[in-house]
């Protein structure tokens, strides 16, 4: 029993002991693994505060590029519709400038036409004078007619040996070229009566040797009255 009781004994303080030992060895073990998880996650904790800090800084500078990229938006939404004016503007003037050049072209076209028209005008108006110029020494000699070329491109006509009592008394009238290009009496001494009539048919005929012998004949005739 002694024995026995002895080995109890020894049991207990063996197990008495172990479980000191080995309760000191697990303090141990936990107090280093609790320092551990203490350190990581200081160090975690840093790391991470370091990590936001950067990310808050980050996103400090997204906040900042995005107000700058829509500062830029806008900058260039105005531009643009400052570029849109002014093409606006530039195709008005452009539409002003071709209608302006369109008016000039048919002006000068008009102008040319008109210009060709007065040069036609003119150029009939000097055969119609040399014409009458041409037969001027012919009308002397058998009618007792002196031309004479006044102011302005007309020409007097002077008839004389009209009136038997007075050979030398004058009987005239004045002739012109009208902007239309037709014989135009512009005065008579004595006025006739007919003188419209023989312009007219003056206009009509082109007969300019029967004009002049009809108003001889009408002054001879009122010569007698």
């Amino acid at each position: 029993e002694d024995e026995i009781t002895l080995f109890e004994r020894d049991m207990k303080e063996f197990w008495i002991q172990f479980k000191i030992s080995y309760s000191t060895e697990q303090i141990n073990q936990t107090s280093a693994l609790r320092d551990l998880c203490k350190e990581t996650i200081e160090a975690l904790s840093v790391k991470w505060s370091k990590k936001l800090k950067e990310e808050d800084l980050m996103i400090d500078k997204i906040q900042e590029y995005n107000s700058e990229i829509l500062q830029q938006s806008k900058y260039v939404a105005e531009k643009e519709e400052q570029l849109t004016e002014i093409k606006s503007k530039l195709n008005q003037e452009e539409e002003q400038q071709k209608n302006l050049t369109d008016s000039i072209q048919e002006l000068k076209e008009e102008l040319m036409k008109k210009m060709e028209i007065k040069s036609s005008k003119n150029e009939a108006a000097k055969e119609k004078v040399e014409r009458v110029s041409k037969i001027k020494t012919l009308f002397k000699e058998r009618l007792g007619l002196e031309m004479r070329r006044i102011h302005d491109e007309q020409l007097q006509f002077i008839f004389r040996h009209i009136d038997h009592k007075d050979p030398d008394k004058p009987y005239m009238f004045t002739l012109s070229i009208n902007e239309q290009g037709d014989y135009e009496v512009t005065s008579c001494t004595p006025p006739l009566d007919c003188i419209a009539e023989l312009q007219l048919k003056l206009r009509e005929t082109n007969n300019f040797s029967a004009f002049v012998a009809n108003i001889r004949k009408a002054f001879t005739a009122l010569s007698y009255k």
